[in-house]
């Protein structure tokens, strides 16, 4: 199931949205503002952003440089009343996908919902970055600025998972769940020293803990 982030700030339009893209099967959450967007947008898993350009906070043109910034290649639609050819090659220039003009059909905008998505399976990324740290899915390292970082086995499924997981906060129970697998017996001690060590080798900042939850990957 696809993940859709919608970033809309008039009601009945996100109201709309949310409901017709859930009918056809699709996972979304609705971010109201500017603000609310970037935070949502920087977390790891959505498959699509639909952000509208005319926003409280932060306009949509903001949004979409700062998450380009950050490194998120997650592809951005812009849902827009603007009309002019030099604001479509600006949000273009920012680094979205592709824009929809309102007013726009259903039908249209579950078209270019889908035709992104195709898109995005066949370029799966092999490499995901984040800042100077580089984690090469299919070679199973880590590079920090460029250099191999030398995990572990375990310490590259754990930061796997973090990535995969980015910007939530994730328990040690969950931890040991989805990088050691259910059946694995190992205390968690042992998550706090892979995690450690982790720090040790890629940056303190990266892995944040969270007092009394657990750690949240921060990159």
């Amino acid at each position: 199931m696809a993940r859709i982030l919608v970033v809309e700030d008039e009601p009945e339009i996100a109201t709309a949205l949310e409901y017709d893209l859930k009918l056809e099967g699709y996972e979304v959450e609705v971010a109201r503002d500017g603000e609310g967007g970037l935070l949502r947008g920087r977390e790891y898993g959505w498959d699509l952003i639909l952000l509208d350009i005319m926003l409280p906070k932060k306009d949509g043109f903001e949004v979409c440089r700062e998450l380009r910034k950050a490194c998120v290649r997650t592809p951005i639609l812009f849902l827009t009343a603007k009309v002019h050819e030099a604001e479509k090659v600006l949000g273009l220039d920012l680094g979205a996908d592709d824009y929809i003009t309102k007013p726009f059909s259903l039908r249209e905008l579950r078209a270019r919902i889908r035709a992104r998505l195709r898109g995005t399976e066949a370029g799966t990324e092999k490499v995901l970055r984040f800042a100077d740290v580089e984690i090469d899915v299919e070679r199973g390292e880590v590079r920090k600025a460029g250099q191999n970082a030398a995990v572990t086995t375990l310490e590259f499924k754990l930061l796997l998972t973090f990535a995969k997981n980015r910007g939530r906060v994730l328990p040690r129970s969950q931890l040991l769940d989805l990088a050691w697998g259910g059946e694995t017996f190992v205390t968690d001690r042992a998550v706090d020293a892979h995690i450690v060590n982790l720090r040790r080798k890629l940056g303190q900042d990266l892995i944040v803990s969270v007092r009394g939850m657990g750690y949240r990957f921060d990159g």
